[in-house]
């Protein structure tokens, strides 16, 4: 099948009473699409379903709100958690989407070992929640963050991953450059990456990872500042080495861009990138 390219929402360049969000993916050859919930599950079940019936064959996932605290030490929080997941879940099943990607949580005051046992716990009481509904087809897909204070670099998002063989780890590798201060923008280091996937989940969800890219403008110490477009020369990371890694060892991920505005138009660029390593 080969990867799959699409936007995190609409781009500035989307005009809704000119064309559909499905139309306009076809235009730049895309072929997945993420819609946001970062701000609440807001859409009814039926728009959901209609929604899902107008995008047929784009491969759809949801981003859950950013609110979720897979970490907190407030037993409430971790609970109302569980509940937002369910809620995108319920959504992603009337839409036909079968990912849902998360925020791995906030460290704050705790040891990390300390926050990635309380999202490990969170995350198991999703799981059985979404089986409890009959929605176990939903795969949650954890995902690295760029700031250096947010639980989930490689190794914390593999750790959640391994409580249900039905989780995608979802790898942002902007905000890995972003949380390493650029280290993670070369064919060796996407490489490490890889291989630690498969080492620890194996090579099946290797092949299905999910992940999110675009550059991102980053501090020292803090990690991620803002997200930026495939015009900045500066902060990375870049796409090609990855392109060639996943076409050389035949892999099939979705990968989603999270470009500042230009998303569509860059995920076309992350296609076209890509093929180039396929011919």
């Amino acid at each position: 099948m080969g990867a799959v390219f699409g936007p995190a929402g609409n781009s500035e360049s989307y005009d809704k009473k000119k064309t559909s969000i499905f139309e306009y993916l076809k235009k730049f050859g895309l072929g997945a699409y993420e819609y946001q919930c970062g701000r609440g599950v807001r859409i009814l079940p039926e728009n959901a379903a209609e929604f899902g019936r107008s995008m047929d064959g784009i491969k759809l996932s949801i981003h859950a709100p950013y609110f979720i605290s897979l970490s907190s030490t407030d037993a409430d929080k971790r609970k109302n958690s569980v509940e937002y997941i369910l809620q995108t879940a319920r959504v992603a099943k009337c839409m036909g989407a079968d990912r849902v990607v998360v925020h791995s949580g906030s460290c704050g005051k705790m040891p990390r070992e300390e926050a990635l046992e309380l999202a490990k716990k969170t995350i198991s009481s999703a799981i059985l929640a979404l089986k409890e509904e009959g929605l176990e087809d939903i795969s949650i897909c954890p995902e690295t963050m760029g700031k250096v204070n947010q639980l989930g670099d490689v190794d914390e998002v593999l750790s959640l991953c391994e409580i249900s063989e039905n989780m995608i780890p979802c790898v942002d590798f902007g905000h890995l450059n972003a949380r390493t201060f650029g280290k993670v923008n070369s064919f060796d280091e996407y490489s490490k990456i890889l291989k630690k996937i498969e080492n620890r989940l194996g090579f099946d969800r290797l092949k299905v990872f999910h992940s999110h890219f675009s550059k991102i403008q980053y501090t020292i110490p803090g990690g991620e500042k803002k997200h930026l477009t495939f015009e900045d020369d500066k902060y990375g990371p870049e796409f090609e080495p990855l392109a060639k890694l996943v076409a050389m060892r035949d892999l099939s991920p979705i990968f989603i861009c999270e470009s500042s505005g230009t998303q569509a138009e860059d995920a076309q660029k992350m296609k076209n990138i890509y093929e180039s390593f396929c011919k």
